[in-house]
């Protein structure tokens, strides 16, 4: 009876949902942009497509694979935030538009921004999520440059494929998705400060996103 209890009790409690919700919900998202980017993969843009792919399957794989936490933000602020800056760069499209930049220095922007987000994302290995939580502080690597290395290098790829694939629609979506995302950060932030370890962290790397900028 305990056992079935207990059984019963984990899987109301709001943590456990929450992780689910989240779970399905890059699922989800995952294969729509798979579903949208790959019937266009055709030009010599391919491979600036390819990557951006690369880069959220990545993300996907670690959310699935991640620990569960019980420290997560119940806000529905950070969850709105979250959601915006997480669906929004998943509604890009690749235009026939003639690219802002030569593509190669698109494709070496974005490959910059790969390398960052992965190796951001080895530091943090299972500790990864979408919102904002506490699943242990991480300062090595790519942190001790910038407090969201990730991140900066989301805008670096996000950056890269719309110089490569110029159009209003598309500077909308990353206008608004970067916005959120510093709105996100700031409330990771205001959650993890709360941890001492943290709170050293940000006197020491001072930076969050674009060293002397932000």
């Amino acid at each position: 009876m305990k056992k079935l209890a207990a059984a019963s009790s984990s899987f109301l409690d709001i943590y456990f949902v929450l992780d689910i919700v989240e779970k399905v919900l890059i699922c989800y998202l995952f294969v729509a942009i798979v579903m949208r980017i790959v019937p266009q993969m055709q030009d010599n843009r391919a491979i600036i497509d390819g990557l951006l792919l690369v880069s959220e399957g990545a993300a996907a794989f670690l959310i699935l694979t991640r620990r569960a936490t019980r420290n997560a933000s119940l806000r529905v602020y950070d969850w709105t935030v979250t959601a915006i800056g997480t669906l929004f760069p998943l509604l890009v499209s690749p235009t026939t538009t003639e690219p802002l930049v030569p593509l190669w220095l698109c494709g070496i922007v974005m490959c910059l921004g790969f390398i960052l987000q992965i190796s951001a994302k080895l530091v943090l290995r299972r500790s990864f999520g979408l919102v904002p939580a506490n699943r242990g502080v991480k300062i090595g690597g790519p942190y001790r440059f910038v407090r969201h290395p990730m991140y900066a290098g989301y805008l670096m790829t996000h950056v890269s494929f719309f110089l490569a694939n110029p159009s209003l629609l598309n500077f909308a979506i990353y206008a608004t998705a970067l916005a959120a995302q510093c709105l996100r950060l700031l409330a990771e932030e205001r959650l993890l400060k709360e941890d001492p370890a943290y709170a050293t962290f940000m006197t020491t790397t001072r930076y969050r996103l674009v060293p002397f900028v932000f």
